[in-house]
């Protein structure tokens, strides 16, 4: 009886031991990582939470934190590796009713925020259809797994976690609405980008507002002393009147917009447009950094915007061709349409660049191979040549 109680005693001192050497295993691991962080069983070792040499140790409490579902055994760069996944998500693994729902919950789980197809489950559990629809059914019952449609894969049944928001790659990020790409929307902030960056890199002539940091006007040693302009009064005959003449030029070029002075240092930054939009109710979504440089990327492309290197190595924006664009906002309504036989409100956009090279339609004419002087289509009966050169 001695010997039974004694090895009854040993085996309660190694639980004790194995439960001690767990929990501080387990806590190292969170301490020195992220939950994506790999580490490999010499990196466990390592961590000094189990004896250096007792690999059989080891390999016991790697076992009870994979039970438990608290670290996870995956493929590393050089073998074998692990990662360790928070207590609210393993405690998860429990609400699963038996080991179908459980192995289902984990490859849908490993899938993380880009979600999985159920077929790809199918092939990789080798589970009989049936047998993964009454899985999956109570899954979704017990809230653990959700279906959503993914602009990737449109037409196929895709599963993600209940806790998880499926990533932009799956939901195509804020440019898409139920699945379809909003326009209208991507217009919109367009437009309100490319308002906010002509604000800030130009000033109107003839307004009496000098922009900042304008660098100032130096006097070259040895030049000519600078004299006083004489004003209109002082100028008699031809040369008053040609004084005239040049204020009712200056005048008639007094609504123009013009561009900042070199030296300007106040070029609105992708971080500057970010907080606008965040603050304007054009959108709910929240748009990063990231998100609205893309934004401006296709304004870049565009020709209407342009990047400027600033002091310190930041990048600003500015419009293109300041003096040829509208002194309205691009987000402006105005016009009218003659489409439908009415008047509607039409969108003002900034003035396109554009010369006899990219207006001519032979460089997007259906029949171009076909066309040639004395042929079937030619110059002289093109009916798009005569309607461009009717304009």
């Amino acid at each position: 009886m001695a010997s039974t109680a004694d090895a009854a005693m040993l085996v309660d001192e190694e639980d004790s031991k194995v439960k001690i050497y767990k929990d501080a295993l387990y806590d190292a691991c969170r301490a020195s990582g992220t939950d994506q962080r790999l580490f490999s069983q010499q990196e466990l070792l390592d961590l000094g939470a189990v004896p250096a040499k007792d690999l059989n140790m080891l390999k016991t409490v790697l076992q009870q934190l994979n039970d438990e579902r608290l670290l996870i055994s995956c493929q590393g760069p050089n073998g074998l590796a692990f990662k360790w996944r928070e207590q609210s998500e393993a405690e998860k693994y429990k609400q699963c009713g038996d080991q179908e729902q459980a192995m289902v919950y984990s490859v849908i789980d490993d899938a993380g925020s880009d979600g999985i197809w159920s077929q790809t489950i199918l092939r990789r559990l080798q589970m009989h259809e049936n047998v993964f629809k009454a899985a999956m059914k109570h899954l979704i019952q017990k809230k653990l797994v959700s279906p959503f449609k993914s602009v990737e894969h449109p037409t196929k049944k895709m599963y993600i976690k209940a806790s998880l928001r499926p990533s932009d790659k799956a939901t195509g990020g804020p440019w898409f609405t139920d699945q379809n790409l909003d326009e209208a929307f991507i217009e919109a902030l367009h437009a309100v980008i490319y308002d906010f960056i002509k604000g800030k890199s130009t000033y109107k002539r003839g307004s009496g507002v000098t922009p900042r940091q304008a660098p100032k006007k130096g006097v070259v040693k040895g030049s000519a002393p600078v004299t006083k302009k004489r004003t209109a009064e002082q100028i008699s005959g031809e040369g008053g009147a040609a004084a005239a003449a040049g204020q009712d030029a200056a005048s008639a070029k007094k609504d123009v917009l013009l561009p900042m002075p070199a030296g300007y240092l106040d070029y609105p930054t992708s971080s500057d447009i970010a907080k606008v939009l965040s603050k304007t109710n054009i959108t709910k979504t929240v748009l990063s950094e990231e998100d609205v440089h893309k934004l401006i990327s296709v304004l870049i492309a565009d020709n209407l915007v342009e990047q400027v290197r600033m002091a310190g190595g930041r990048k600003g924006f500015r419009i293109v061709r300041p003096t040829k664009q509208s002194l309205q906002g691009w987000a402006v309504k105005q016009g009218t349409s003659a489409l439908g036989g009415g008047a509607e409100d039409v969108e003002v956009g900034p003035d396109a660049y554009h010369n006899g090279y990219t207006d001519v339609p032979c460089g997007k004419c259906p029949v171009f191979d076909l066309c040639e002087p004395g042929g079937p289509v030619g110059p002289n009966n093109c009916e798009y040549f005569q309607t461009w050169l009717g304009k």
